[in-house]
C-alpha cells in the first residue's frame, strides 16, 4: 500500500465521505486501494461494537480481516487530537489520555497490538505492527512538540507538514556543534536576566526567565530564514523578554543597553522628545551569515498598550515589501510576540489575523510566537479565556499551530524551523504556543505566589532551561561540566566589560536617520507652507481622464451625469466641489511621481456617494479606475475598501507611512465620529510617536465631521479629543471649508520637507453644496490659507462684531447674516486650529480694531469642539477685548437625536452669534460660561 499522505477524515468532508460509502457497499473493487481499506476497517468496527468476537478473530488469521483497514482513522485521529497529550507543560503537569485515542473507538483490542496492520498514512517508518505504529503516533504527536493542522483545508499545506514532521517522528537529529550552540544561547539568555537582576537591584526589566528557549526560536528563525530567501525580519513584541531579545537576537550593543540601566546613556546632540522606557524602545541591526549571507534584523517600539504594535508591523512590513521590490513576500518577514493573556484578551489580535488574509493587506505570513508563561499579570488561564490553548483564535485562518514545550530546547528549534519553512513556502501565518513559566512576578518588585503560590512553589524548584539542556547533553557526552561552566563565566565576562564601559563612555542612543527612504527629508523647522499650486493644463488633464474610459464601459447613468459635471466644471473653471477637488490633488500628485496609498470604509465610493473613485461598469460589474490611467510614468494608486475596523486598519496605515514616507497614505473613517475605535492607537502612536521614537510619520486621517440633525454618532469626529493632544508640533488638525483648501492641505501633506500627521475634518453636507465649491484660480495659484477672511467685508472699520469659527458653522452663519444685510458683522474662517496660527489669524483681526465683539461661535457642545482649545488662545491674542462663546451648552452626549431638537438648537446658536439673542461673555484666565438659551 502507498505511504503518501492519506488524511481525508475531517467534517468538511462528510458529505462526500457518505457518498463513496455508498459505493463502496454496492461495488467496492470501484473505489481505490486506500478507501476500500477505511471502509472495511470501519465496517469491522462496526461489528465488533455490535458484539463480535475480536477475540477469536484475532486467534483465526485465516478469516479476520486485517486491521490495517482501520489504521486510517487511527492515523488521522492522533494528527487531530495527539497534541492534547502531549508532554508541553515545563512544571509537569500531565495532561491524561485523550479518550478518543482509545483504541477501542478503531475497532481494535489488547490483544491486536502485535498483529501486522500496516501504517495506514502514516509518512514515518514502523515494523508494521499496531503496537510500533501507536508507539510512532504517540512519540511524533504526544512527545513535547504537539502539533495542529488538520483544520487546514489546503491539502498542499497539510501533506507538506506530514512530510516534514512524521519521518523523523518530530524529533530530527541534531548535531553536536547544532546542539553546543543552542546550549550557548540559552546560557546567555539566562545569564543576561541573572546579571540584571542582581546588579539592578529593583529596577524593572520584565524577565524572560522560565522562556530562554526564545533566545535560540528567534535566532533559528533568522538563520535559517535567510538560507530560505528571508533579507529582512521585523519583529514586535511587547515587553516580556524584550531587553533579551534586543542584546541576544538583535545584537544591540550590550554598552548602550547597560547604559539604560547605569543612567549613563547620552541622547545625540540636538535631540528632543521626551523619550521612552527601555523595555519598550526598538532597534535595528545586521547580521552576517555563513556563505556570505546578511539578514538585516529590527525590533519596532512598543508602548504599554500590549498588541497595539501588530497591525503597525504588518502595515511597515507590507510597505517595505513594495520598497525592495518584494513581490513574493520572501523576503521581509515578520515575526510577531505575543502573551498568552493579551492574544485572545486584546480584539487587535483578531483583527490583525483577519488583515492578513485580505488582499490588500497580506505580508505573506507572520511567524507568530505566543509566549505562554499560563498566567496573566495575576490572572489564571481559566479567568483569561474559554479555550484549550490562547493559540485557538488563530485558527479562524487555518493557520498551523505548534506547541511547544520551552524546557526542550530542541524541540523549539526544530518548530522554528518548521516555522519558518512553511511561512516561506506557502506564504501563510504560523503560530507557535512556547509554553514555558515566569520565574518571577509580572514584574522584578511583584510577589507572584500572593495569587499563585501552588505554581510559584512548583517555579521555585524548578531547575532553569540552560541547567536541564546542559545536564542532558552532559549526560550524553556532547560537553562536560567545565565547558558548561566555561560557557557561564564568558557570558558573565562580556557583560562586566559591557558594563564598565557603560560607566566609563557613557554610550549615545541611536536614533532613526533620514537614510534610505527618508533622504531628503527632516525634521520640521518654523516654516511648515509649501508651493501646492498646479496649472491649469495638468488640472484639465487629470479630468479629462473621466472621458477616456474602456471601449465598451458603461458607467451607471447617474455617474456619467456627474462625471461630465467634473469635466464641465473644471473646463469651465467654475463649481469645483469636493470630490472633484479631492480628484485633482490626488492626481496631479500622482503625475508628480507620488505613490498615494487611499483605504478605509466603503472608500472607494465613498460613504455620502461623492467620490467614485473605482467605476463599476452598468452591465457587467466590472471596474475601472480613471486615477491609474492618467500617465504611464505616473506614481501608483491604491484605493480600496477595508474590513470595518478602525484600529487595526489604521494602525496598518500608520506603519505603512512610517515605513515610507513618499506616500501619501489616507485613511478614511465611515463617519468621523467611528474614530474613537482607533483611540489608543491615537494617544500612544500617532500623537506621541516623533517623541517617545523620534518617528516621524505623514498619515492623513480623513473624518467625516458636522451637525445636521443625524445623532449622536454621526455628528462628531472628536476634534477636541485631537487638540488635547496636540502639543510641540506633534500633528496638524484642519477642518478645510471649501474644495481647493481640500486639494492644497493634501499637496502640502507631501510637497513638504517633514512628515506630520494631518487630521483632517472632512465635510458631509458640504460636499456638494455650491457655496463650497471652488474656482480654478483657487487651484492654479493659491494655497492652503490657515485664516480666512470675510470676502464680504468692504469696510473692516464699520465692523462691531466678529465672529470666529470653523468648518460648516460658517455656512449657516454666512447665510443667516447676508439674509439679514448686515454691514456690521464680519465671519472669520479658522481652517487650521493646530498648529494654532497666531501670526495670520492676528493679522485678520487687526483689520477689525473698531470691533466691540468677539465671538467663538461652534456647533459643538460647549465641551466638545474646538472651544476648549481655543478660548484662552483668543484671550491671549486680543488681550484688550472680551471674547465671548457661541454654541451648543455641554452635553454628555456628542448630539442630540432628534433632528426637530437639533434644528431649534442650531437657530438658537444663529441668533446669539448674530446679535439677536446676547452672547455669553468669558473674561481672561476664567472658565467658561454657560452658552446662551
Amino acid at each position: 500500500m502507498s505511504n503518501e499522505p492519506f488524511d481525508f477524515i475531517n467534517q468538511a468532508n462528510s458529505d462526500y465521505i457518505d457518498r463513496l460509502q455508498e459505493q463502496y457497499r454496492k461495488n467496492p473493487s470501484s473505489l481505490p486501494e486506500q478507501w476500500r481499506a477505511f471502509f472495511a476497517g470501519f465496517d469491522l468496527g462496526l461489528n465488533r461494537n455490535a458484539g463480535g468476537d475480536a477475540s477469536a478473530a484475532g486467534s483465526d488469521t485465516s478469516n479476520q480481516v486485517p486491521l490495517s483497514m482501520g489504521v486510517f482513522d487511527l492515523v488521522h485521529t492522533y494528527r487531530e487530537v495527539g497534541h492534547f497529550c502531549a508532554n508541553l507543560d515545563p512544571l509537569g503537569n500531565v495532561r491524561p489520555e485523550h479518550p478518543l485515542l482509545n483504541i477501542a473507538n478503531f475497532g481494535m483490542t489488547e490483544a491486536d497490538l502485535d498483529r501486522q496492520v500496516g501504517q495506514g498514512s502514516f509518512v514515518g517508518k514502523t515494523n508494521g505492527t499496531l503496537r510500533d505504529l501507536i508507539e510512532k503516533l504517540k512519540l511524533t504527536y504526544c512527545g513535547t512538540f504537539g502539533v495542529e493542522f488538520t483544520t487546514i483545508s489546503e491539502k498542499p499545506q497539510r501533506d507538506w507538514l506530514q512530510q516534514h514532521i512524521e519521518p523523523s517522528y518530530n524529533h530530527p537529529e541534531f548535531s553536536s556543534a547544532e546542539r553546543i550552540a543552542i546550549l550557548k544561547q540559552v546560557i546567555q539568555a539566562e545569564t543576561f536576566e541573572q546579571f540584571l537582576h542582581t546588579r539592578y537591584i529593583g529596577q524593572k526589566r520584565f524577565s524572560l526567565e522560565g522562556s530562554e528557549s526564545l533566545i535560540a526560536l528567534l535566532n533559528t528563525v533568522v538563520d535559517f530564514g535567510a538560507t530560505v530567501g528571508g533579507e529582512q525580519f521585523i519583529m514586535a513584541m511587547a515587553h516580556r523578554g524584550r531587553l533579551n531579545v534586543l542584546a541576544n537576537v538583535v545584537n544591540k550593543p550590550m554598552e548602550v543597553l547597560l547604559g539604560e540601566f547605569e543612567g549613563t546613556l547620552v541622547a545625540p546632540d540636538g535631540v528632543g522628545g521626551d523619550g521612552d522606557v527601555k523595555y519598550h524602545l526598538g532597534y535595528a541591526n545586521e547580521r552576517s551569515l555563513p556563505e556570505g549571507l546578511k539578514a538585516k534584523i529590527s525590533i519596532l517600539p512598543n508602548p504599554s498598550h500590549l498588541e497595539l504594535i501588530n497591525p503597525i508591523q504588518q502595515g511597515i512590513v507590507r510597505a517595505k515589501q513594495l520598497i525592495f521590490g518584494d513581490a513574493g513576500r520572501n523576503r521581509v518577514v515578520p515575526i510577531c510576540m505575543h502573551g498568552e493573556a493579551a492574544f485572545t484578551g486584546q480584539g487587535i489580535v483578531s483583527e490583525t489575523l483577519n488583515l492578513s488574509e485580505l488582499p490588500g493587506f497580506r505580508t505573506g505570513g507572520t511567524i507568530h510566537v505566543i509566549l505562554n508563561n499560563q498566567i496573566g499579570f495575576t490572572t489564571s488561564p481559566k479567568q483569561l479565556r474559554f479555550t484549550p490553548y490562547p493559540s485557538d483564535l488563530a485558527k479562524t485562518i487555518q493557520a498551523p499551530i505548534f506547541h511547544v514545550n520551552a524546557d526542550d530546547p530542541e524541540a523549539v528549534v526544530h518548530a522554528a524551523r518548521l516555522a519558518i519553512g512553511m511561512r516561506q513556502q506557502f506564504k501563510e501565518d504560523v503560530i507557535i504556543d512556547l509554553w514555558s513559566y515566569r520565574r518571577h512576578g509580572h514584574n522584578e518588585t511583584d510577589e507572584p505566589s500572593f495569587t499563585q503560590p501552588v505554581m510559584y512553589r512548583k517555579i521555585e524548584n524548578h531547575p532553569t532551561v540552560a541547567t536541564i539542556y546542559a545536564n542532558k547533553l552532559i549526560a550524553e557526552g556532547v560537553v562536560n561540566q567545565a565547558q558548561v561552566d566555561q560557557m557561564r563565566a564568558d557570558a558573565l565576562a562580556s557583560l562586566e566589560t559591557s558594563r564598565k564601559t557603560a560607566r566609563e563612555h557613557k554610550p549615545k542612543s541611536k536614533i532613526p536617520s533620514f537614510g534610505g527612504v527618508w533622504r531628503g527629508l527632516g525634521r520640521a523647522g518654523a516654516d511648515w507652507s509649501a508651493k501646492t499650486q498646479v496649472s491649469r493644463n495638468v488640472l484639465t488633464r487629470i479630468v479629462d481622464s473621466l472621458k477616456n474610459l474602456p471601449e465598451g464601459f458603461t458607467p451607471h447613468p447617474k455617474l456619467a451625469k456627474m462625471l461630465q459635471a467634473r469635466i464641465d466644471a473644471v473646463n469651465s473653471g467654475q463649481g469645483i466641489d469636493w470630490g472633484c477637488g479631492e480628484m485633482l490633488a490626488l492626481g496631479s500628485l500622482l503625475l508628480e511621481g507620488t505613490p498615494v496609498r487611499f483605504v478605509g470604509q466603503d472608500i472607494e465610493r465613498g460613504t455620502f456617494s461623492h467620490r467614485h473613485a473605482v467605476l463599476h461598469d452598468y452591465n457587467n460589474g466590472q471596474t475601472y479606475i480613471p486615477l491609474r490611467n492618467l500617465d504611464p510614468k505616473q506614481g501608483s494608486f491604491v484605493i480600496g475598501n477595508s474590513m470595518l475596523s478602525e484600529f487595526a486598519v489604521f494602525g496598518f496605515e500608520w506603519g505603512y507611512s512610517s515605513a515610507d514616507p513618499r506616500n501619501l497614505v489616507i485613511w478614511e473613517a465611515q463617519f468621523g465620529d467611528f474614530v474613537n475605535g482607533a483611540q489608543p492607537m491615537i494617544d500612544q502612536i500617532l500623537a506621541a510617536a516623533e517623541s517617545k521614537w523620534r518617528y516621524m510619520n505623514g498619515i492623513v486621517m480623513n473624518l467625516p465631521h458636522g451637525y445636521e440633525g443625524q445623532g449622536p454618532e454621526h455628528s462628531n469626529a472628536y476634534v477636541e479629543r485631537f487638540l488635547t493632544l496636540c502639543a510641540e508640533d506633534n500633528m496638524q488638525v484642519v477642518i478645510p471649508t471649501t474644495a481647493a483648501q481640500y486639494f492644497h492641505v493634501l499637496r502640502r501633506q507631501i510637497l513638504r520637507k517633514f512628515r506630520k500627521p494631518l487630521i483632517n475634518m472632512t465635510p458631509k453636507s458640504l460636499l456638494r453644496y455650491e457655496p463650497a465649491s471652488s474656482k480654478i484660480e483657487e487651484f492654479t495659484d493659491g494655497s492652503f490659507q490657515l485664516v480666512i477672511d470675510d470676502a464680504a467685508v468692504p469696510e473692516p472699520q464699520n465692523v462691531q462684531r466678529v465672529l470666529m469659527c470653523t468648518g460648516k458653522i460658517y455656512y449657516t452663519l454666512a447665510a443667516a447674516r447676508d439674509k439679514q444685510n448686515r454691514k456690521d458683522l464680519a465671519i472669520v474662517r479658522v481652517e487650521q486650529l493646530y498648529p494654532f496660527p497666531t501670526r495670520e489669524l492676528g493679522a485678520v483681526l487687526k483689520r477689525y480694531r473698531s470691533a466691540q465683539e468677539f465671538i467663538w461661535v461652534q456647533e459643538e457642545p460647549k465641551n466638545r469642539g474646538a472651544w476648549s482649545f481655543m478660548s484662552q488662545r483668543l484671550v491671549d491674542l486680543l488681550p484688550d477685548a472680551v471674547v465671548q462663546y457661541v454654541g451648543r451648552h455641554e452635553s454628555a452626549s456628542p448630539a442630540t437625536g432628534a433632528f426637530k431638537v437639533h434644528q431649534t438648537e442650531e437657530q438658537q446658536i444663529v441668533a446669539a452669534a448674530l446679535g439677536t439673542k446676547r452672547a455669553a461673555p468669558v473674561q481672561p484666565l476664567q472658565a467658561p460660561v454657560q452658552s446662551p438659551d
